[in-house]
């Protein structure tokens, strides 16, 4: 070898060929052009053996993306799949990538699949997000129990309660977005009714039965965590026995909407 990488924590070096890394990453080439961080003997043609200090990743990561490198393979695991997928992105080894969304979706568990789409929206994988997300809609009572589902930027939370299709009723769903709520309240130091601004405008409160809307009202008088606007909106829903006025989505039963009375009010098709 004629290159050192000093990885992780656990300061593990790393030997590599020069040649082999510049020619198949850009990113490793412009890096081993320049030298190590503080080298004096900047105008070598040579540039110096090392070693690489890359303190902020994992051991395991950078060997797989080692791995890659030199064999156009790489062997993942449920514990690295999310961090190579990472580096294969920051180093833009498209190849790589792709091979981790593959691992990623063909081993998904309820556990791992709110981190997996906080990755995939986070570096624009599209592919990925879909399957994460048709996950979850079959999965939601199970998906929102998860530490995974607690850790959701609010971004991607919206993005999940847009959907038609999740399987869990909506004064459920209400329930599970307070927890995150508080959750991530407590985590970026912020009132709750501020980080939960974007994810509650996805409630559908009209599907909510007059004495579920109540209860609702009175819980939320001690964290604010719905707009009183939304909350009048939906009962005015109920008064007038119609949705008109509120977005059609706000009105739409999910997939797992339990069914009531009101709700044929709500159907603007309905007879």
């Amino acid at each position: 070898s004629d290159v050192t990488f000093v990885v992780g924590r656990e300061q593990q070096k790393v030997f590599a060929h020069r040649c082999v890394l510049a020619c198949r990453c850009q990113a490793f080439q412009g890096m081993l052009s320049q030298g190590p961080a503080g080298s004096e003997d900047s105008s070598s043609s040579i540039p110096p053996q090392g070693p690489f200090i890359l303190g902020n990743v994992q051991p395991e990561v950078f060997l797989a993306v080692i791995e890659f490198l030199y064999t156009n393979s790489v062997t993942l695991n449920r514990h690295i799949a999310l961090e190579v997928l990472t580096s294969s992105v920051e180093y833009g080894l498209q190849d790589l990538c792709k091979l981790c969304i593959k691992f990623i979706k063909d081993t998904l568990s309820v556990e791992q699949v709110c981190e997996a789409l906080q990755a995939a929206v986070t570096y624009g994988q599209a592919d990925l997000q879909q399957h994460c997300l048709a996950f979850i809609e079959d999965c939601t009572a199970a998906v929102v129990q998860t530490q995974g589902f607690h850790e959701l930027s609010d971004v991607v939370l919206a993005q999940v309660l847009r959907s038609d299709h999740l399987a869990m009723d909506e004064l459920d769903l209400v329930q599970a977005v307070r927890e995150w709520a508080h959750v991530s309240s407590a985590v970026l130091e912020r009132p709750v009714p501020e980080v939960a601004a974007l994810p509650v405008q996805e409630l559908r409160l009209p599907l909510l039965a007059p004495s579920e809307l109540a209860t609702l009202e009175s819980h939320n008088q001690r964290d604010l965590l719905i707009p009183v606007e939304s909350i009048v909106a939906a009962w005015r829903s109920h008064a007038l026995r119609q949705g008109s006025g509120l977005p059609g989505r706000l009105c739409r039963p999910r997939r797992g909407t339990r069914p009531r009375d009101h709700h044929r009010h709500l159907d603007p098709h309905a007879k």
